[in-house]
């Protein structure tokens, strides 16, 4: 099967090719001109669409399930898949609405496409500090730095009450002078 990469980019440029031919048959529904050619390539394409979709999934799934990949970097692509998925319903139910779609829903259907020039998500890397490491040690890694987290937050806790301590000590000798 194509890697995931591959497969991510070929869904982005399907949905994107599908929200255009959608906006394309609603023009030519306007115009009173015969679409019946067009709706049968949204149709498809919806369905290849669908079926990458799935695809990118399995890999998903399979990278998780083996640790290939790390839990941090598997949400990461989830979101990826998710915003896949609907923009997926997005495009089927404009393509349902037959050309009476409001013109936001089509130009966020247009502006979600595959930009030219911007770096695909897919690409980054997994960070250097995570690289290699197993759920459990991530989760270990993970609890460390809330515990740290918590140490800064007991810290700047005690500076505060000192400073609210301070201030209620200078209103109180501003009120004894006045």
């Amino acid at each position: 099967p194509p890697g995931r990469l591959s497969l991510y980019d070929a869904a982005c440029q399907i949905a994107q090719e599908t929200a255009e031919r959608i906006q394309e048959r609603n023009r030519y529904q306007r115009n009173g001109e015969s679409c019946a050619k067009l709706n049968v390539v949204i149709r498809s394409s919806l369905q290849t669409l669908r079926e990458k979709i799935e695809q990118l999934k399995d890999l998903l799934l399979r990278a998780v399930s083996t640790r290939q990949i790390t839990q941090l970097e598997g949400d990461r692509r989830q979101s990826l898949v998710d915003d896949l998925l609907t923009r997926q319903k997005q495009l089927q139910a404009s393509y349902q609405h037959q050309g009476t779609e409001p013109d936001v829903t089509r130009s966020s259907l247009m502006a979600g496409g595959v930009k030219r020039g911007v770096s695909n998500p897919w690409l980054l890397e997994e960070p250097e500090d995570t690289r290699g490491l197993g759920f459990d040690d991530l989760r270990q890694q993970q609890r460390r730095i809330i515990e740290e987290q918590d140490a800064g937050l007991d810290a700047l806790s005690s500076i505060i009450s000192r400073q609210k301590q301070m201030g209620q000590e200078i209103g109180n000798e501003l009120d004894e002078q006045n």
